[in-house]
């Protein structure tokens, strides 16, 4: 794989996001891929490293931060780079200003982005109290991140921010740790320890105003502490003055740091915008229990009363009782201490770079879905979590003639589909009781209406519903009142304790069926939002752009043919946990074929009769009923055993 990162930050500088690079970068040489790395100009920055080259843009100071660069380049300019490296994948390391161009020029380039949110920037804007300033910046960072085809959150709290700002397809992906580098063994007892006795309260991180560093200035006169900040910045000149007890290091690095990480006695953390927190890792990494607000990154990495404490942000009498209790308890500090470095022992750098590569792969899929979408979504398609197989016993399907299996004759002439085909999978783990309520030509209101009451009387145990498609083709189509009357059918199908699987409708890849296609894009969205309100199964047939292709579909070539059934009836099966469903699935493509039908034929049998029974305000359903408006029973026994019927 070609990985191209657009970073905005990078050596010489070293922070969170640079070292997060380099992790990158050494993994990608270590696993055989290449990379290129698009970085902000500076004296010192490196031409190549870890196997990868390291193009410099132009860029500038930052105010506050002489040694900090921000990238100006255009997004021509990182196109070009793009178009030189021919990525399969671009990635964003903390994407703001540079990232901003670099997503604006992987879509140029039609190229799947995966943006890495590591710095809360909304916040820290908000911390300089600039409303103006932070308006812009949630904006930014939605705009941002929606064109991203990935954005991964180190947090559950920052995941929680995203998702409310209306960021989505969303990832967890957390941050690696050294454990070899920060570990127990590089303590040293008197490091800045002027007796045995005295306890290191210690602080690591850049000194600004967003860190609140000066929080900590409520441990003055704690009895046998001492506080040592390791670290520089804008704010250090106004900390020194204001804690002329505490002891300032300015910035370490290596060897020194992970001495001074190791030879704390607690590591404290006081600032409130974290994404993450590395150096809280690290701080376990070396054995070091932890004082930190509850708020952020923290909540995830921090066990109470386990490994460490978490205060409640802003309450700083809260934070002098919790560095007071474990500096009175050295038992308890090395009791925490052996439990955060056992928490750790698993995130290595190698473990979340290959998650990582995982990512980059579906970014990839997913670049493909967005491809061949017929129309924009709000919500853009995101795969649904894969089920574990359960054993239902009472299978319901409703719907229309898609359903009803209309263009998918069996052998014997009666009419299967895909939801007929879904069924032979769920039996093959021992039998299943089967109805299909679905008739050609009906609508939501008819599933809402007679299917759903029916479908209660045979009180079945999943139950599926793929709808629509008839009523989103008619002249005037309300879509929130149609999601509204589906929602309605499976909030009532879940409170009677039914499994629900909830299918989109779909379109023929045909330039006539492009005329709907922003009315089923918007119906998938409202459907998505349904099977998440109520805990629904959810199948999104965006997803799986093939099913609109030409063999998928019957002689009239608006309804799926058998090939096309079967499609979906493996796809369903995949999500729902049937064993091997997808090997099954290319292993019956292997085994049929379908033929095409000439123009004159379709209009024969297909186009005239349709318009001639609309002429005359009639449908294909009318008179007809259900195939299987009871239960039959599929398995390797005909008896009905155990069926009872409402």
């Amino acid at each position: 794989m070609r990985v191209a990162i657009v970073t905005e930050s990078f050596l010489p500088h070293m922070n969170g996001v640079t070292g997060s690079v380099l992790q990158i970068m050494r993994h990608l040489e270590r696993t055989g891929h290449d990379a290129h790395v698009i970085a902000p100009d500076a004296v010192g920055i490196p031409t190549s490293m870890h196997g990868a080259s390291i193009e410099p843009v132009k860029s500038l100071a930052l105010p506050g931060y002489r040694n900090v660069r921000v990238g100006t380049a255009t997004t021509g300019r990182i196109a070009e780079s793009l178009s030189r490296f021919c990525p399969d994948v671009v990635h964003l390391a903390s994407p703001f200003a540079l990232g901003w161009r670099g997503v604006l020029a992987a879509a140029r380039l039609d190229l799947p982005a995966v943006a890495a949110y590591q710095t809360d920037v909304a916040a820290y804007a908000e911390r300089y109290r600039v409303a103006a300033t932070t308006n812009f910046a949630q904006n930014h960072i939605l705009r941002l991140h929606r064109r991203a085809t990935l954005t991964l959150a180190p947090s559950s709290e920052s995941t929680q921010q995203l998702r409310a700002l209306g960021v989505d397809r969303l990832r967890r992906w957390g941050r690696g740790v050294d454990a070899e580098r920060f570990h127990p063994g590089a303590r040293v007892e008197q490091w800045q320890r002027r007796s045995l006795d005295e306890v290191v309260v210690g602080y690591v991180g850049r000194l600004a105003a967003e860190k609140q560093v000066e929080d900590l200035r409520v441990l003055h006169g704690v009895p046998g502490v001492r506080l040592v900040v390791v670290g520089d910045g804008p704010a250090r000149p106004r900390l020194t003055a204001l804690m002329p007890d505490a002891v300032f290091l300015g910035h370490l690095d290596g060897h020194e740091l992970a001495t001074a990480m190791a030879s704390f006695d607690v590591f404290v953390h006081p600032g409130e915008s974290e994404t993450f927190g590395q150096t809280l890792q690290e701080a376990h990494a070396s054995g070091v229990p932890i004082v930190a607000t509850g708020r952020g990154g923290p909540l995830d990495l921090i066990r109470m009363g386990v490994d460490g404490w978490l205060y409640r942000p802003g309450d700083l009498a809260d934070l002098r009782m919790r560095v007071m209790d474990l500096a009175g308890d050295g038992r308890k500090r090395r009791a925490f201490g052996a439990a955060g470095r056992t928490a750790v022992e698993g995130r290595s750098w190698q473990a979340v770079c290959d998650q990582l590569l995982g990512h980059f792969e579906e970014a990839r899929e997913l670049q493909r879905v967005d491809r061949a979408l017929r129309a924009r979504r709000v919500l853009r398609p995101e795969p649904s979590q894969v089920g574990t197989a359960r054993r239902w016993q009472r299978v319901v399907a409703l719907g229309d003639s898609l359903t009803e299996g209309l263009c998918d004759p069996a052998p014997d002439g009666t009419l299967r589909g895909w939801a007929d085909r879904l069924a032979l999978l769920l039996s093959a783990g021992g039998g299943i009781h089967y109805a299909n309520l679905a008739v050609r030509s009906r609508r939501v209101r008819d599933v809402r209406g007679e299917q759903l009451a029916r479908a209660r009387q045979l009180r079945p145990d999943l139950v599926s519903i793929l709808i629509g498609a008839n009523d989103l083709v008619r002249s005037h189509a309300d879509v929130p009142a149609l999601a509204a009357e589906v929602e309605e059918v499976v909030r009532v199908l879940r409170d009677d304790g039914a499994d629900v699987l909830l299918v989109t409708p779909f379109l023929p890849d045909r330039r006539a069926a492009g005329l709907f296609a922003a009315r089923f894009s918007a119906f998938a969205v409202h459907l998505a939002g349904i099977a998440e309100r109520h805990g629904a199964i959810f199948l999104d047939t965006d997803l799986h752009p093939a099913l609109a292709s030409r063999p998928n579909w019957g002689e009239d070539l608006v309804h799926l043919g058998s090939r096309g059934h079967r499609f979906l009836a493996y796809r369903a099966g995949e999500l729902l946990g049937v064993p091997h469903a997808e090997t099954l699935g290319a292993l019956d493509q292997v085994l049929h074929d379908v033929d095409a039908t000439t123009k004159a034929r379709w209009w024969r049998e297909h186009a005239l009769p349709w318009v001639w029974r609309r002429m005359r305000g009639r449908v294909a359903g009318d008179g007809r009923v259900a195939k299987h408006d009871g239960y039959v029973y599929i398995g390797r026994s005909s008896s009905m055993r155990g069926v009872e019927v409402g």
